[in-house]
């Protein structure tokens, strides 16, 4: 089978399951993290690795499947390029406290490269990124043409994803940071390494992404950003469980900008067909 053949069968797969996915998954989720945080799932389930990573590959799957056909020698390039990025940045973080702040992780997320740091970082890394600049290039519009918009937006668009993320948790005792953190036990040092991070990967993405093949994509493929759903779902619901306002709010605030991108129909945006963002 050829991967044109391969693509096809994953488009269909995520295409018939929609609904699970973005929905049911998320809110399964999110029920058994807090019942593991909360010690109502028996001990040899309670965040059990294979399962948190298992469901977080599942929720993954329509973004996978949107960008996979985008992906030629100059993307597979930089994705190695930003998987060792991601995996040297998040071990000097857990070391050395720079540039997040001293944190540690207290559940193993999967197994654990060299005891310290999630093997599955990518899975959880890459998609915060990958989700802000889709979301920003559409809600951009013409204005995605300008290389600060793009660039700067997205990187607007990860902090305010992480703004969500963290709290959520920290709430459910993923990682903790030494000294706490005045918002919602995360310090100000965390979004300030998510800065530095940040600019990083959306810088590599913006390299590595063909825009006028990705606006097309974007138009024939309703569900690629379904993981951003979600996203809003698992840590809104998360968030709210805790008593998190503000994460709460900025989760409905990104569900609210998903539902002006118009993504979830069957139809094809004819606005986005034909336009060019030659921004390589």
């Amino acid at each position: 089978m050829d991967r044109r053949a391969i693509e096809g069968r994953l488009e269909t797969l995520v295409s018939e399951n929609r609904f699970t996915i973005a929905v049911v998954f998320p809110v399964v989720g999110a029920l058994l993290l807090l019942g593991s945080a909360e010690g109502w799932v028996p001990e040899p389930l309670a965040f059990q690795p294979t399962m948190v990573l298992f469901g977080t590959a599942v929720m993954r799957l329509p973004l996978i499947v949107g960008v996979l056909p985008l992906l030629d020698r100059r993307g597979a390039i930089g994705l190695l390029a930003l998987t060792g990025y991601a995996y040297g940045i998040e071990l000097v973080g857990v070391h050395t406290g720079l540039p997040y702040g001293d944190f540690a992780y207290l559940i193993e997320l999967g197994p654990m490269l060299f005891g310290s740091v999630p093997l599955g970082l990518p899975v959880f890394f890459f998609p915060l990124v990958l989700n802000s600049y889709l979301l920003v290039v559409l809600l951009a519009g013409d204005r995605a043409r300008s290389t600060p918009v793009r660039l700067l937006g997205t990187l607007g668009m990860v902090l305010a994803m992480d703004l969500v993320l963290d709290p959520g948790a920290v709430g459910l005792g993923f990682w903790a940071y030494a000294e706490g953190g005045a918002y919602y036990g995360v310090p100000a040092s965390n979004y300030a390494g998510w800065v530095l991070s940040g600019a990083v990967s959306v810088w590599i993405f913006d390299w590595m992404l063909d825009g006028t093949a990705l606006l097309d994509r974007l138009a024939r493929t309703p569900f690629m950003l379904d993981d951003l759903v979600s996203f809003v779902i698992l840590w809104g619901g998360i968030n709210l469980y805790f008593g998190h306002l503000v994460p709460a709010i900025l989760a409905v605030l990104l569900g609210l900008g998903l539902a002006r991108t118009d993504r979830f129909d069957t139809a094809i945006r004819p606005t986005l067909l034909g336009r060019r963002l030659d921004w390589r």
